[in-house]
């Protein structure tokens, strides 16, 4: 039987896929607005309620892995529903789902443009949930860091020294972010709090 993505071990994905940082590519842009059309275009926007670019490749002033990640909010009874992941397998996604933890609940991830040989295309992950889910953050994260460019190459600094650090670990180089971005979304709350009080 052929192999697929689902039966890649940790140990393949970390040799397969290194991580490797690039400048930011200005053409990630459409990249990600032409995959957004085509996923509503097949899905329907009853189903999607909003798709947001995130991650390092949307924040134009800092590396990032050559990676689209898109966020997508779903209606909730929609969460894990078979229809949709076929939808989204039939736009070549394979499907995954991530388990709770910590205090994020579970919800369903798709990733493109990785091949069982090690060979990639584009490369696009999504993170698909209800809007409730704690990984919605995750747009704050984004808008704070396009907002203060000094942070920004914080965050960079960092991307960079775990890159090196851990390019084939991709558990330890995202791990070795959290205490950042929690850090970070904490400022954001705060923030976000005082400017409530006044």
């Amino acid at each position: 039987m052929k192999k697929t993505l689902n039966d890649l071990t940790k140990d393949d994905w970390n040799t397969l896929f290194p991580i490797e940082l690039v400048d930011h590519n200005p053409e990630w842009k459409n990249i990600y607005e032409n995959e957004k059309e085509r996923i509503i275009d097949k899905v329907g926007s009853e189903t999607i309620l909003r798709i947001e670019h995130f991650g390092s490749s949307s924040i134009p002033s800092i590396k990032s892995k050559p990676y689209i990640d898109l966020m997508i909010e779903i209606p909730k009874q929609m969460l894990f529903n078979e229809n949709l992941i076929v939808k989204f397998t039939e736009l070549g996604y394979s499907h995954f789902v991530v388990p709770t933890r910590e205090n994020i609940e579970a919800y369903s991830s798709f990733g493109k443009g990785y091949n069982v040989d090690g060979t990639k295309e584009q490369i696009f992950h999504i993170h698909m949930c209800p809007k409730n889910n704690v990984m919605w953050k995750q747009i704050d994260f984004r808008d704070f860091l396009n907002s203060n460019l000094e942070k920004a190459k914080q965050y960079e600094n960092l991307k960079i020294e775990l890159a090196t650090k851990f390019k084939n670990d991709r558990g330890s180089y995202v791990l070795g972010k959290t205490d950042f971005v929690n850090e970070t979304l904490d400022i954001i709350s705060r923030k976000s709090s005082t400017q409530d009080d006044v």
